[in-house]
């Protein structure tokens, strides 16, 4: 099972980065696994350690995946990284092992700590329609219009029906993104996209 969730790390000089990422689990083992060229991937082989991050504020992906990478952190109690100030609960995180490839390497990372910081309040269905959008604004240049805008209007339902205010700045943001990236020019086609969204 892969959990959808925000990763951060820390230059060697201490700045955050902050990168929505699918982490698989199991037991006390994290893998992430990041494309390469990636800004997780280099601290974690800097630094040896990372936070993983269990949130429902699901503006942290849309806003990543358009641009907006800033996020209140703070510091985490076991390892030297951050984590986000605003996160459910998260897992403070060591380097065991790398498995090498040149485009999608495994960090196998050992859990040294899990902290619980807030109530999970239930599931939202908006909230889920919020992070497949962000999964399909980080691949625009690999997908055809007509599957991008089905899957928007679809998901949009859920936005509809069961969105609350950060739900609706987030799917905004998404929003903006795909009509910025079709009115441009066609050989200017890029998007902002996650290390592994």
């Amino acid at each position: 099972m892969i959990h959808e969730t925000v990763v951060t790390t820390v230059t060697p000089e201490g700045k955050p980065h902050i990168a929505p990422m699918g982490v698989r689990q199991q037991g006390d083992t994290f893998l992430l696994m990041p494309f390469l060229p990636s800004a997780t991937y280099d601290n974690v082989i800097s630094t040896g350690c990372a936070v993983v991050n269990f949130t429902t504020d699901v503006r942290v992906f849309a806003g990543c995946v358009t641009g907006r990478r800033t996020w209140p952190t703070v510091a985490a109690r076991h390892v030297r990284c951050v984590r986000l100030a605003d996160t459910l609960a998260h897992a403070e995180l060591r380097l065991a092992s790398v498995e090498y490839d040149s485009q999608r390497p495994t960090l196998v990372m050992e859990c040294v700590a899990r902290c619980t910081n807030a109530p999970f309040t239930g599931l939202n269905r908006a909230q889920a329609a919020v992070i497949e959008g962000a999964v399909l604004i980080s691949r625009l240049t690999m997908l055809p219009r007509e599957k991008i805008d089905a899957e928007l209007a679809y998901l949009s339902i859920a936005i509809g029906k069961t969105a609350g205010p950060r739900e609706l700045q987030a799917w905004q943001w998404l929003m903006d993104a795909v009509h910025a990236f079709f009115a441009r020019p066609a050989e200017a086609d890029h998007v902002p996209t996650e290390e592994a969204l």
